[in-house]
């Protein structure tokens, strides 16, 4: 039986082809799943020990709206009913901001790396919320990552092979590939 509400969340700067196998292990989970992203704003983007890198203007060049885009026009491209999900701004690093967000009765679907996965699933157990661990892994088998992707945007090198194709097409189409190699 799939539980009534999912939610999984992610950076997702920018959506990759393991972000789309992660909300699609959500999505089938369950009847109706919310993605959240984190960093959605600076307001709400802290330093964390566990992972340094993710709180940098370098890690987070794309703003919520572009990354808003970038899921729901993969995921309507890929063919999935609008109405099976809800992207929401997810404000991980406040933790007390995040059921304005997403809901409490949820299930929450996590991948752990590292230490910041760890992190992640501490904040949840704290929150009371029921947690499924849908991959835990060491960081050397996560596989395709963000900071990769961007590395060769700003590289110069191949990186549409990593993406879905409209993220490619959104992201050159609006120049954002630029943004990445100016940083």
């Amino acid at each position: 039986m799939k539980d009534p509400i999912g939610v999984v969340h992610g950076r997702f700067q920018l959506l990759h082809d393991d972000h789309v196998r992660y909300i699609m292990a959500g999505m089938e989970r369950c009847e109706h799943l919310v993605i959240g992203v984190c960093n959605p704003d600076a307001s709400v983007t802290r330093f964390s020990e566990a992972d340094p890198y993710r709180s940098s203007r370098e890690a987070n060049p794309f703003s919520y709206y572009e990354r808003y885009r970038m899921i729901r026009g993969t995921l309507a491209d890929m063919g999935v009913d609008l109405a099976r999900f809800d992207i929401v701004p997810f404000p991980i690093n406040v933790p007390e901001l995040i059921f304005n967000y997403a809901p409490a009765d949820a299930k929450y679907y996590l991948t752990i790396y590292d230490g910041w996965g760890e992190e992640k699933k501490s904040v949840f157990e704290r929150l009371g919320c029921e947690i499924e661990i849908l991959r835990q892994v060491g960081i050397e088998e996560k596989g395709i990552s963000g900071t990769d992707v961007r590395r060769r945007i700003a590289r110069g090198e191949e990186w549409e092979s990593l993406v879905p194709r409209y993220v490619y097409e959104y992201v050159v189409g609006e120049h954002l590939d630029e943004r990445v190699r100016g940083m």
